[in-house]
């Protein structure tokens, strides 16, 4: 379960790493494809994002990963 969610928040960080790459970029291509593929690119980081958060959510529902807080009385 952590492995999986460590590989998603590491997609997402690429996800946004290549908006940043997108919006930054200038080239011989119109700005409107690049705004396009920035905009995607954000997209999928938004729809990355919540995915991850509802799969932590039912995660924990179903008891598949628990907190474990922080240790009291030290």
């Amino acid at each position: 379960m952590k492995t999986l969610i460590v590989i998603t928040l590491m997609l997402v960080l690429g996800v946004l790493a290549s908006a940043g790459v997108f919006m930054l970029r200038k080239g011989d291509d119109n700005p409107a494809a690049r705004n396009k593929r920035m905009a995607w690119a954000l997209a999928l980081r938004v729809a990355l994002s919540i995915s991850l958060f509802l799969f932590i959510l039912l995660s924990w529902h179903f008891g598949w990963i628990r907190p474990t807080g922080l240790p009291t009385g030290r």
